[in-house]
């Protein structure tokens, strides 16, 4: 849920990069975190594991510009994508705004994509909420590498609802900014 700061005219956004381990949510992060005018973000919080997977979230503020006064601030965080930190996903997941459902492209990580969004499902019915009443997008990250499914099939498996998508490398940035762009349009959007 937004938070509004009427005293410094704030509004706190929170965007969720969800979706299976090791499939590109820290990756989009350490993108934008590396790309953006440094007067734009703080620092970047990351607990990582020894197997150098995400173990709680990333944090990443940053500044969007404003909205009918308000100064947009955008909260970006990751959730572990594996099964076993289910509780901490479910932390992370809470009260946010926005989801950024992060697929894996490749043919051997279909199933776990499954997994996963079904999880994000569960983790917003468990917190009163139905996945169509918060804005999410997809987007169908490793378009670079040999393995991969077609778009077409991964809309037809994935993309259930009707979802803006996009493709992406995240770790050459292509997609990274129109994926957080988009989002945080329909995130402000439904704030209006």
């Amino acid at each position: 849920m937004a938070t509004i700061n009427t005293i410094n005219n704030e509004i706190n956004i929170k965007i969720v990069y969800y979706g299976p381990g090791l499939s590109g949510k820290t990756t989009n992060l350490r993108y934008i975190y590396q790309n953006v005018p440094q007067n734009l973000v703080s620092e970047m919080i990351s607990l990582d594991t020894p197997e150098e997977r995400t173990l709680f979230f990333d944090f990443l503020p940053m500044e969007l510009g404003f909205v009918h006064g308000f100064k947009i601030r955008l909260l970006l965080y990751t959730v572990p994508g594996q099964t076993y930190y289910e509780s901490s996903r479910k932390l992370v997941l809470r009260n946010c705004d926005g989801i950024i459902f992060v697929v894996d492209s490749q043919i051997e990580q279909f199933e776990a994509n499954i997994e996963s969004l079904a999880s994000m499902k569960d983790n917003l019915l468990a917190q009163g909420v139905n996945i169509t009443q918060i804005p999410w997008i997809i987007q169908y990250n490793k378009r670079d590498l040999k393995n991969i499914l077609d778009i077409p099939i991964l809309e037809r498996k994935i993309n259930h609802f009707g979802v803006e998508s996009f493709e992406a490398v995240a770790k050459t940035g292509k997609g990274v900014f129109q994926t957080i762009k988009n989002i945080s349009k329909l995130v402000i959007r439904k704030l209006e």
